[in-house]
């Protein structure tokens, strides 16, 4: 398969879920299982207007699209997730 991305790289997902307590750090789980190195500090969050639901921007350094797909996979089939993107 090939892919327009150069490894390795900063690669940004943005994950929107309900804005529960815990999702961040569930999140952030998830994202370190796949990205060791990614720093929690540097993920931003922003609530929605209504306060109902958290959008997540995780920035982690990209070593390869396997590693990519399984995040998005995992983030996917997560229950608190809404999107990802």
């Amino acid at each position: 398969m090939t892919t327009l991305l150069e490894f390795p790289c900063d690669f940004p997902l943005k994950i929107m879920g309900a804005n529960d307590a815990g999702f961040a750090q569930a999140i952030a789980a998830v994202v370190l299982r796949h990205a060791p190195d990614f720093d929690v500090a540097t993920m931003e969050m922003r609530a929605s207007k209504a306060g109902n639901y958290l959008s997540l921007t995780c920035t982690v350094r990209a070593v390869s699209q396997a590693q990519l797909d399984a995040l998005y996979r995992e983030l996917t089939a997560h229950p608190a997730v809404k999107v990802v993107l």
